[in-house]
């Protein structure tokens, strides 16, 4: 389980990218790195990391689920991820 801390703070920081999104855009297609400049830097998306959903672990995350392998691999044994079978040959 990741600090709650730093699962708290990748909150933080999507909740500022979706409430700075518009202004981002139209600043960017104004051209204006001024301002730009100006909005908080949490509000780029750059500074989002990819986190587990359940464990808020970053590393070996699976974006086309949005899991860590360890959390994918539990609900791949219990069959709780449709179409996911483990192999076996």
């Amino acid at each position: 389980m990741a600090k709650k801390s730093a699962v708290a703070r990748d909150l933080k920081r999507r909740k500022m990218i979706d409430q700075y999104a518009d202004k981002r855009a139209e600043l960017k297609k104004l051209g204006d790195r001024e301002g730009l400049h100006l909005l908080p830097r949490n509000s780029s998306p750059t500074r989002l990391k990819n986190r587990c959903l359940e464990t808020g672990r970053p590393r070996a995350f699976m974006r086309q689920f949005g899991l860590s392998r360890l959390s994918f691999r539990e609900h791949a044994s219990k069959g709780e991820i449709p179409g996911v079978t483990k192999a076996s040959w």
